[in-house]
């Protein structure tokens, strides 16, 4: 039985990106409910007990169920799948998965993500006054440092965690397209990492994500092109 999906998310969160391409990889449908998660009374207040999007309920076979965070979602879509989705077969190439997951979700967004995206993103949406110089810096220096580490990945492999695409990917592509959107990203200086993003960004799950727009910020000149 086909089910009925609403995914709660805010465009230029990267966890709401990850869903959203997922969902958009495993041709599932669904509405969109956009929300704002730092204003009261945002409907993912009631849903998910962190109040961060994104949030994906779901009823499938008369029952109702309510993922929150991309963890949740990704699971799901695994569960659903009669062969492996983003999880590769390969054990060594699942702990990876993992582990880069992970790296995401905690260094890369704790050094990059809440400098840079706090600067260009949070400051205007809160109106806490302009970027602070510094702060920009320490962040751009902290990003060069990741961008290498993924640049050397992917010099010996196909996709980040291995020989195909997994949720590694997903979640890489979703971090670095909102950057991305800020012009954050120097792909001049990571020639294997801008052909693997353009392979991404090919995609037709990555379309959705290049009509995002920030109110007062233009995307940069390369956002929307797929051979850049």
């Amino acid at each position: 039985m086909m089910s009925a999906c609403v995914l709660y998310h805010f465009a230029f969160d990267p966890g709401s990106r990850t869903a959203r391409l997922a969902l958009g990889e495993a041709r599932v449908e669904f509405a969109e409910t956009v929300v704002r998660p730092w204003e009261d009374g945002c409907p993912v207040a009631a849903l998910n007990p962190s109040g961060m999007p994104p949030v994906l309920q779901v009823t499938e076979a008369g029952r109702a169920l309510t993922l929150c965070e991309p963890a949740a979602i990704l699971g799901w879509l695994e569960d659903r799948s009669k062969e492996p989705f983003l999880m590769p077969v390969d054990p060594a190439e699942r702990a990876e998965t993992r582990r880069l997951t992970a790296w995401f979700d905690r260094r890369f967004n704790d050094e990059v993500n809440a400098v840079l995206l706090h600067e260009r993103m949070e400051k205007p949406l809160l109106r806490l006054g302009p970027p602070e110089a510094r702060a920009l810096r320490a962040g751009r220096e902290a990003l060069k440092a990741h961008l290498t580490m993924l640049e050397g990945l992917l010099a010996t492999r196909d996709a980040l965690a291995g020989r195909r695409i997994s949720r590694a990917d997903m979640v890489a592509a979703a971090h670095l397209s909102v950057l991305d959107y800020f012009g954050e990203v120097g792909w001049a200086a990571y020639p294997g990492l801008k052909t693997w993003y353009m392979k991404l960004k090919s995609r037709p799950c990555f379309r959705p994500l290049l009509g995002d727009r920030f109110p007062g910020v233009q995307p940069s000149a390369w956002y929307h092109d797929l051979d850049f």
